[in-house]
């Protein structure tokens, strides 16, 4: 079966997953090219609407309540997950990356997926956070 494309995604973002010449990938796209308004979501943390901690020593869990954090901002503008076009991650520990890997593939396309940056930090706003997402998304107009 052939996977849905949408065809409103298909008129404003263009993936290049992996361009001839490029390294293999493991969910993220080289490049994405786009058209429409930007929307610009700010580093979200693990906290859920009442400011608690989700997932204390769970990076998969914290992953998730971040996207859904994501979810909510990009929501606000009118955008959806379908429209980020890059993702850049804060992981203060490189063995959360397989935890944060699983909980990603829950919330973007496998077919095409943002462009990523991956930053290991030696810390974040709160001693609790493991994981911090930014993103960037394209709203057709």
């Amino acid at each position: 079966m052939s996977p849905t494309v949408d065809v409103r995604l298909a008129l404003v973002q263009r993936h290049y997953v992996r361009p001839a010449g490029s390294p293999p990938t493991n969910g993220y796209s080289h490049a994405v090219a786009f058209t429409g308004t930007t929307v610009v979501v700010s580093g979200q943390v693990p906290l859920d609407a009442e400011g608690r901690l989700v997932g204390a020593d769970d990076a998969r869990e914290q992953t998730r309540q971040v996207f859904r954090n994501i979810e909510s901002a990009l929501a606000a503008a009118g955008a959806s997950m379908s429209d980020v076009v890059k993702l850049t991650v804060f992981l203060t520990d490189m063995a959360d990356l397989p935890a944060f890997r699983a909980a990603r593939d829950e919330f973007i396309s496998l077919e095409r997926p943002p462009a990523s940056s991956l930053v290991q930090v030696a810390g974040l706003v709160s001693p609790d956070f493991r994981v911090e997402i930014e993103a960037l998304a394209v709203r057709p107009d």
